[in-house]
Parts: C-alpha cells; structure tokens; sequence
C-alpha cells in the first residue's frame, strides 16, 4: 500500500514490539553473551525471528542455555539495554496526539518493565523468567509464548479499550509480530525480516522509530 494513504486521523492505539524494535537488539541474545552462550542462543533467534522455528520451542531452548544465571545479573542487563534510535522521539510524540503506546513482546518482563517506564508506554505484555535461589531455572513463563500471543492480547486490549482494527498501529520486526499485524489499519515492518514485510503497509529500513512518524 502506498504509505502516503496512511492516515493517522483516528488512530488511538499503538503496539510495539521490544527486542529489535524499541529496543536495539535482542535481550536473549544480550543475555546469553555475558552469560558465555552467545553464539548458541543468536543462531536460535535469528531462525525463530524470520519464521523457521517454532516460537514456543525455540524461547524455551534460548532460556535453557540461561540456566544458572545469576538473576541480579540478568535485572542488570535488561536495564542497561540500549533503545532504538528515534524510540524516545517517536514514543512521546505519539503520546502527545492522545494515542494509547504499549509493548508486546515475546522477550522478558524486567526488561519491558523497566523500559515501560522509561518510555512512559501505558502497558507491557511480556514473558517471565522463572528463578529459584537467584538463579535462572532455565524455564519461562508469560503472557506471550506462543506465535499467536500477540494477535490474541491485541484482541484483548482492543475489546477493552473499544478500540478498533482501524485505530491501531503495530510495529515489529520478526515472524512473531505478524498475528498482531492481522488486527491492525496501520502495520509497521521495522527494519524487518522478509517474512513480516509481507504483511506490512509501511516498510521502514532505516534503524530510526522516528520515521515512523513521517508515514502517519
């Protein structure tokens, strides 16, 4: 779709995605090279992002790799992670029209947490890494587990909210983002993986949120 056609004119909900979308990179990925295990976990992730694994599966072999992290060390990193460029800008300019800004993600809550915050996003959605003793277990837990998490919770807000499909705005980057893309007027592919494009009416290549503004 042409993305001059796009109008912003009514739109009072906006989703995000976090790892790779807010956020410039990947948390598990992040976690996984302190933790010694970087290059196992970043294959997985690269394959589960562009749709050739299971999501399911695949979160729950990426947090196996974790096991015995030491959880201080894990809050430590998921609060110094960096933000994508333009994710500040694009986020408060967003909230200044009056539009509803929240965060799917299939990553981890004391990451979205945190940066929920941060940003001043009304909500996050995320996983949980379960820890016993003050290590990570290896297991995982949450709200967005699955390939269809995000779709299924953009229906929830939405029927809460009585926002419709045509006031929504998503914006993600890998396979796990297009169920929430079915449920949305404007669907943002950023800087993203072939298979989401697909889905897309705005495709932005350059890694800058702000852009997004510019289609709107």
């Amino acid at each position: 779709m042409d993305s001059s056609r796009i109008s912003s004119k009514g739109l009072k909900l906006a989703v995000f995605d976090f790892d790779s979308t807010l956020m410039d990179g990947e948390t598990i990925d992040e976690l996984a090279k302190d933790f010694g295990v970087g290059n196992e976990v970043s294959a997985i992730t690269h394959r589960a992002m562009s749709g050739e694994l299971d999501f399911f599966e695949s979160l729950q072999k990426r947090v196996e790799f974790l096991r015995g992290m030491s959880e201080s060390r894990v809050k430590e990193i998921c609060e110094n992670l960096p933000l994508m460029n333009g994710a500040k800008k694009c986020v408060q300019s967003l909230k200044k029209r009056g539009i509803i800004v929240v965060c799917f993600s299939g990553g981890f809550s004391l990451a979205t947490r945190h940066f929920a915050k941060v940003l001043g996003l009304e909500a996050d959605f995320s996983n949980i890494l379960h820890a016993k003793n003050g290590y990570l277990s290896g297991q995982v837990g949450g709200e967005m587990m699955f390939s269809d998490s995000k779709g299924i919770m953009l229906k929830k807000v939405q029927n809460l909210l009585r926002i419709d499909e045509s006031s929504t705005m998503v914006v993600g980057d890998g396979a796990n983002d297009i169920s929430m893309f079915a449920y949305a007027g404007v669907r943002v592919a950023f800087c993203a993986k072939e298979v989401l494009k697909k889905s897309a009416n705005v495709v932005i290549e350059n890694r800058d949120l702000a852009e997004i503004l510019e289609h709107i």
